[in-house]
């Protein structure tokens, strides 16, 4: 194969585009630092080399998606290729709409459309890339493909419906399983129906689940306790996947993790014994109890132990608390820059008005749900290039994902989400190709309360919606915290 790359793969970058180049479908499941970015970009240069695509369409989450502008292909695509980029914004302007229409008839360039996951709720996308791809030769990415795991989600459906008219398939995640093998079916699915060999979802589940059944108070439900016949379908993914970790593929330094404890005012105290007396009355109560309803009481705890309640009518009310001050005192001991994640709103307002106040207002930038799309871009790269911001203050279910903030070495954990897929993303922003250093994390928590709970699950790589339904939950409800200021 006659091939010039831009930039010099690893062997294990170069290992995956030769076993995939000329495949029509392909999952490169590399753990997030391994650079599947440039493997799938190394991919569409090669196909466009061929003559084999014309057309090139990424889907990617929200926070995500414009990093592939504005970072993973000026790095990585040929100068030789030269495309027109176009990016699908439901909320565009007038003459950003124009501009769309004028590439969905343009043929005389290669083309590269990039697209965020959450427009296919909709159907004014699909609609679009319909007509933007009629005629076309094209290749279909998913990056961070577990925003498919859902086969019965309508987002799903619409895409792998899109994906039957690509003459390439491609999905890219560094962890393919975020809470159970099941996750695996869609995202396959989408690449070929038949690849591995289930008509039906639940033919797959019944081949590599084990099912039981549970009775909750008056109620019966099957519930998946276990899982089989894994090395058989870890053998069937060998045949269309590439799996590399950071420890196989990578020489990157260390992850060094440690605990912050967090003193909790008396007011807390009162707080915290109240509410979670009235969470473990909720579970003992001998009706039937979701998921979800055991989420919300933990997140209110959760949002207590960071200094605020909110009340059912919305509003929010302060706490005395040492959290920031915690936080500060942490700082202190570091040098270099700071990554301080934290997954509510509130807190990372804060967070910023306290920085701003020590270090100045220049220091620190913010990325979560409230920041433009112009201002993340523009957060990022004041972040990794400008000497002067020391602190990216971010929510990990909205920056998280597929950002390059190797300019830290040091992360502090203010408050953690649940789920473990967000926890291992956001811990790789910066532990990646590209750190030199070793990484420090340092988790913010009240000792003998659910914020060290919570920690040591995800820590033990398990995502905490697993285990809410249990008796676990309610051992960690009976422990208080004891008085600290």
């Amino acid at each position: 194969m006659a091939f010039k790359y831009k930039t010099k793969p690893y062997e294990h970058q170069e290992e995956a585009l030769l076993r995939s180049f000329n495949r029509k479908n392909y999952a490169y499941f590399m753990e997030m630092g391994c650079g599947k970015s440039k493997v799938l970009i190394d991919n569409i240069y090669w196909l466009w080399q061929e003559k084999e695509i014309d057309t090139a369409i990424i889907i990617a989450p929200k926070g995500v998606y414009m990093n592939w502008k504005n970072a993973e292909l000026p790095i990585h695509l040929h100068e030789d290729i030269d495309p027109d980029i176009y990016i699908w914004k439901a909320e565009g302007t007038k003459a950003h709409k124009k501009n769309l229409l004028e590439g969905a008839f343009k043929r005389d360039k290669f083309r590269i459309l990039l697209i965020n996951v959450e427009s296919f709720a909709t159907k004014k996308a699909l609609v679009f890339l319909e007509s933007f791809t009629h005629r076309s030769k094209f290749l279909l990415a998913i990056d961070e493909s577990t925003t498919i795991k859902n086969i019965k989600a309508k987002r799903t459906k619409a895409i792998v419906k899109f994906g039957d008219t690509a003459k390439y398939k491609r999905i890219l995640t560094g962890s393919p399983i975020t809470q159970s093998p099941m996750d695996l079916y869609s995202q396959c699915y989408f690449l070929d129906k038949d690849l591995l060999g289930f008509d039906s979802y639940w033919s797959f589940q019944g081949r590599y689940a084990i099912i039981k059944q549970q009775r909750m108070g008056n109620h019966s439900f099957n519930q998946v306790v276990g899982f089989k016949n894994l090395e058989e379908l870890s053998d069937k993914l060998y045949n269309f996947a590439y799996r590399v970790t950071k420890e196989q593929a990578l020489d990157l330094p260390e992850k060094i993790y440690t605990i912050r404890h967090v003193p909790l005012t008396s007011d807390q105290i009162r707080h915290y014994n109240s509410m979670k007396d009235v969470a473990v009355a909720f579970l003992e109560g001998g009706d039937m109890v979701t998921a979800p309803e055991v989420m919300t009481r933990l997140l209110r705890l959760q949002q207590l132990l960071c200094g605020y309640l909110v009340t059912d009518d919305g509003e929010t009310i302060e706490i005395a608390n040492h959290r920031v001050e915690t936080m500060m005192e942490t700082i202190d001991e570091m040098s270099g820059k700071v990554i301080i994640w934290s997954r509510f709103r509130h807190d990372i307002k804060t967070i910023r008005k306290s920085l701003e106040k020590t270090y100045g207002s220049g220091s620190v930038v913010t990325y979560f749900g409230d920041t433009k799309q112009d201002d993340r871009d523009k957060a990022i790269d004041r972040f990794q290039n400008d000497d002067e911001t020391r602190f990216f203050v971010g929510n990990a279910q909205t920056a998280g994902r597929g950002l390059t903030l190797t300019a830290a070495t040091n992360v502090i954990y203010y408050s953690n989400d649940f789920n473990l897929e967000t926890r291992i993303q956001s811990e790789d922003r910066c532990h990646r190709i590209g750190q030199k250093n070793n990484v420090l994390y340092v988790d913010l928590v009240v000792p003998d309360s659910i914020d060290i709970q919570i920690v040591k699950v995800l820590q033990s790589k398990i995502t905490l919606a697993g285990r809410t339904l249990g008796e676990e939950v309610k051992e960690w409800l009976k422990v208080s915290p004891k008085r600290s200021d």
